[in-house]
């Protein structure tokens, strides 16, 4: 090549490579937010009504819990390291604090009762309405919602107690609200007939009538029961309080898991040949494991009969993993785990023992065995 030519090559080339250095560089894009899981409402009213059973009957009307030692193990599941995963349960509004606590990904709510079904659909109905504590506690029982409503997100839940206990409940409004309620629920996606909306507004009208002293009722009796307001108030066993009303974040999360309807009320006998079986398949075909288990005391009645039995089988199939851990309660007379002061007395029992006590040990022969022998220890 004659040097001329080499000259003007050399000089072409850097020419080009000053011009990439000086070239503005383009930045990486930013990774693509990853989306949040939901289902739609069509996707949430076809899986409650192909994982239940027909409802059967249980004595008691559960509206609020009648568990004042049902936070004692918040502090014993997270040393556990019990978060994520899919939460299962039974009964009303307990859930939801260890909902919060745990944070899983899709939470099912399986009862006996259908109008424990019916009390979810209310609840649901309700957090989409409210946009914070005070306002969701004012739907549920007909007060009106303050000016401001914002102001009040970062305000202890006893000063919004305080305020709901010092309101007057207009039922002109609350019967609106029963109208809101009503229309909302009809689009979930449910076969309700119109015995389902009269129970379903009886126990709107519940909350409205009793406010913050509505109690758990069995066979009609009262007395002796938590009131809500003690129940929202209760404390774990470092005295800090963990109802999902004490914070508004609990709150907000709770509403995030309504809105993209990822809780799912059930209704099933847990000893019965369907709807826990259904709800495990269900778990396991989304590559899900059950972080927690609330069962309350529904294994002593399981005991009575041949239902216990069943449902230890289908626990042996429910998807787990290590940290896995049934949430149980527990009435009858003293236990070495109850706290003073508390009737009932929480229990947690990790899957594995259970599984291992069923398969290899011949099973749990007594109830009182049953949460005695495996428990785990709630004081860190």
């Amino acid at each position: 090549m004659p040097n001329l030519a080499r000259r003007r090559l050399v000089v072409l080339l850097a020419l080009l490579v000053s011009a990439a250095a000086c070239a503005p560089r383009t930045a990486p894009a930013a990774p693509a937010a990853r989306a949040e899981p939901s289902l739609s409402i069509a996707e949430f009213g076809e899986l409650t009504q192909r994982l239940s059973e027909p409802g059967g009957f249980f004595a008691s009307d559960n509206l609020v819990s009648n568990e004042t030692s049902y936070l004692h193990v918040l502090g014993a599941m997270q040393a556990l390291g019990v978060t994520g995963g899919a939460y299962v349960g039974v009964g009303p509004d307990q859930n939801f604090s260890y909902i919060a606590a745990i944070r899983p990904e899709i939470v099912f709510l399986i009862d006996i009762r259908r109008d424990n079904l019916l009390q979810h659909l209310l609840y649901k109905a309700v957090f989409e309405m409210a946009r914070n504590r005070l306002e969701y506690l004012c739907l549920m029982t007909g007060k009106p919602v303050p000016g401001r409503l914002e102001k009040w997100d970062q305000t202890d839940i006893a000063q919004i107690l305080a305020w709901v206990d010092s309101t007057k409940s207009d039922p002109q409004l609350m019967q609106q609200t029963l109208t809101r309620v009503r229309q909302t629920v009809l689009r979930y996606g449910h076969t309700l007939n119109e015995s389902d909306l009269a129970n379903l507004q009886r126990i709107h009208v519940a909350f409205f009538e009793w406010g913050l002293e509505t109690r758990y009722s069995n066979r009609g009796r009262l007395s002796g029961y938590p009131t809500w307001r003690q129940l929202i108030l209760e404390t774990d066993l470092e005295g800090n309080r963990g109802n999902y009303l004490a914070t508004e974040a609990r709150f907000q999360y709770l509403k995030s898991l309504q809105r993209r309807n990822l809780m799912i009320p059930v209704t099933g006998d847990l000893g019965g040949p369907h709807a826990l079986a259904a709800v495990g398949r269900e778990i396991a075909a989304r590559g899900l494991h059950i972080s927690a288990f609330y069962t309350s005391n529904v294994e002593q009645y399981l005991m009575q009969g041949p239902g216990f039995a069943s449902f230890a089988e289908t626990v042996t199939q429910l998807p787990r993993n290590e940290n896995s851990v049934f949430i149980r309660s527990y009435f009858r007379g003293r236990h070495p785990l109850q706290v003073p002061g508390h009737s009932s007395t929480q229990l947690l029992e990790r899957f594995e023992s259970f599984v291992r006590e069923t398969v290899d040990s011949g099973g749990y022969r007594t109830h009182y065995e049953l949460v005695t022998k495996n428990v785990l220890p709630l004081r860190r």
